[in-house]
């Protein structure tokens, strides 16, 4: 099978090298049936912001899927959600996600709880391997892409795979205009 690539990148297969992404990462794509057709590429850790990987590397904006985690509360019980946007657009957190998590008020969690919680470094949260209670949310738009680039739950590598894997991540639920 062909690895998901892209000319600037080494490609390797995810499951041969868990050890360039993080703990949570490595556990879920152990079980993942898609895994074979994902890879990983290592980046210089100071590259792992999606302006600075996409100069560097030439990637196109619209392959590059961000992971930002939002969360709110109703009737005393907060609501947290992973949701993943191309590059080139920002997550409907106002309306959209806020109306998906059904809260009066969404807002991004705080960096250092998503850390915590989610296991991953700052700058590298990815879809893949996010704590049980949280809801995934996938922009459609990145299904129809080749290859997406996300983070790899560490800062020195990114995950590269087909888009339409994304709909077959646990949990994930495919939103239209996800992002605007």
């Amino acid at each position: 099978m062909t690895l998901p690539s892209f000319p600037r990148l080494e490609s390797l297969p995810v499951l041969d090298h868990l050890d360039l992404v993080a703990p949570p990462v490595a556990a879920a794509l152990a079980s993942w049936p898609a895994a074979d057709r994902a890879a990983v590429v290592e980046i210089d850790p100071d590259l792992a912001d999606t302006a600075a990987m996409t100069a560097e590397y030439d990637l196109p904006l619209a392959a590059s899927g961000n992971c930002v985690v939002v969360t709110g509360r109703r009737s005393g019980e907060e609501r947290t959600a992973a949701c993943v946007v191309r590059a080139d657009t920002r997550a409907d957190v106002n309306t959209l996600v806020r109306r998906l998590l059904d809260v009066r008020k969404a807002t991004f969690l705080a960096m250092d709880r998503a850390v915590e919680e989610s296991g991953m470094e700052h700058g590298g949260i990815t879809p893949v391997g996010l704590p049980a209670g949280w809801r995934l949310l996938v922009d459609e738009r990145l299904l129809d892409e080749p290859v997406v680039i996300l983070g790899a739950g560490v800062r020195r590598s990114k995950l590269l795979l087909p888009g339409s894997t994304l709909a077959d991540l646990p949990g994930a639920e495919v939103v239209p205009a996800l992002g605007t």
